[in-house]
């Protein structure tokens, strides 16, 4: 019974350590780099398009609008039939960014779009859907849901290559 208090002085450095090991454990759960695992956690028909935000402005102005009802959605959203992401080529970063339509509609509804942003990442099917093609969530302008099992993501990026 004399050694137990000596345990005592010792449990905190053990638990500190155990707490400081956990987030290394954690790094393994990221994203996947083949496609293969993807496929198997998304579960989903990944599909790729290259187009241009003036060919799609409208699709995607209505889809910026109706961010506030697509952000529950994708909260929701645990299993899809079909992920198809829409590169706007002409809309990327390196190509001075969305035309200006677009632009000012993201600015006015940016609140909504951030919190979209921000729920497409903390979504393992769609982070997962979208990080297999090289988009950051910050390159989703809109998404749109066609019809049950279906997704389009709108993103201002080009596609890898």
């Amino acid at each position: 019974m004399a050694n137990a208090p000596r345990l005592e002085r010792y449990m905190p450095a053990v638990v500190a350590a155990l707490v400081l090991a956990t987030p290394q454990a954690a790094f393994a759960a990221q994203p996947l780099t083949n496609d293969k695992p993807v496929s198997v956690i998304v579960d989903s028909n990944i599909r790729q398009e290259e187009t241009s935000s003036k060919t799609e402005a409208g699709k995607i102005i209505t889809a910026i609008d109706r961010t506030r009802e697509n952000i529950g959605t994708v909260r929701k959203t645990t299993k899809l039939d079909t992920v198809d992401i829409v590169f706007l080529t002409d809309a990327a970063r390196s190509e001075g960014g969305p035309p200006p339509a677009i632009e000012n509609k993201v600015k006015q509804h940016k609140d909504d779009v951030a919190e979209l942003r921000q729920e497409i990442e903390a979504n393992a099917l769609l982070f997962n859907a979208i990080d297999s093609r090289r988009v950051l969530a910050e390159d989703v302008l809109a998404v749109e849901f066609d019809n049950p099992g279906k997704i389009v993501i709108y993103a201002a990026a080009k596609p890898p290559k």
